[in-house]
């Protein structure tokens, strides 16, 4: 997969499209391979958290199964998001597959492809972790995150922003290659994020604007 979208007169919906159908192109094998190498990678990143909130991975999101067992491996216990009727998320424990559920979405008939935690704790139980990971279609060079447009994680990456500098959690992005250093139109509810990892590759945003440490 390479980066075909560094264009930034393309609109979000473009870019967003061209991303999906990147995906969607890209053979599973070659999707499992980068993402069990950044799975790994994130797991390493993490050694020393006692808490990551994460997500149950759906179609041809990078699988986040890999790092879900990674985490639990290490004994690091792992939070789940919930999707809320407001379309906020609130977070629950995942303790394996089976302490998950599918419910029916809000405004749905049938239910989400996504499995939750069976049990909520609430929407700031996320501020207890060390990391979230977030997914993500694109991050561009300075660390500004493209999701699908739902607006749940803004919302989260808002209250996470809003907690004590010291205490909130850092923010990770999981993608494939290709899906890094992508010129995106930023509106004022898109947030940065604190690393992304793509394959292999690991991308760290300093403090200061546009500040970055790469390997």
């Amino acid at each position: 997969m390479t980066n075909q979208f560094n264009d930034p007169g393309l609109a979000k919906g473009t870019i967003r499209s061209r991303l999906l159908a990147a995906r969607r192109a890209c053979a599973p094998e070659r999707r499992a391979a980068w993402a069990a190498a950044a799975c790994e990678v994130l797991v390493g990143q993490m050694s020393g958290a006692d808490v990551v909130a994460a997500y149950a991975s759906f179609g041809t999101e990078p699988d986040t199964g890999p790092l879900l067992a990674g985490l639990r491996g290490r004994g690091i216990r792992v939070l789940l998001p919930i999707l809320e009727n407001d379309m906020d998320l609130s977070w629950g424990w995942f303790s394996g597959p089976d302490s998950l559920v599918r419910r029916i979405p809000p405004g749905g008939s049938r239910p989400s492809p996504i499995p939750e935690p069976a049990e909520s704790l609430g929407r700031d139980a996320v501020l207890s972790a060390s990391w979230i990971v977030v997914p993500a279609l694109a991050v561009s060079p300075d660390g500004v995150r493209m999701g699908r447009g739902g607006g749940s994680y803004d919302r989260v990456l808002t209250r996470i922003e809003a907690s004590p500098r010291a205490a909130r959690p850092r923010v990770a992005a999981l993608l494939y290659p290709g899906e890094l250093d992508v010129d995106l139109p930023v509106e004022p509810h898109d947030r940065a994020v604190d690393m992304a990892v793509a394959g292999e590759s690991v991308r760290h945003w300093d403090e200061s604007p546009g500040g970055v440490l790469s390997r």
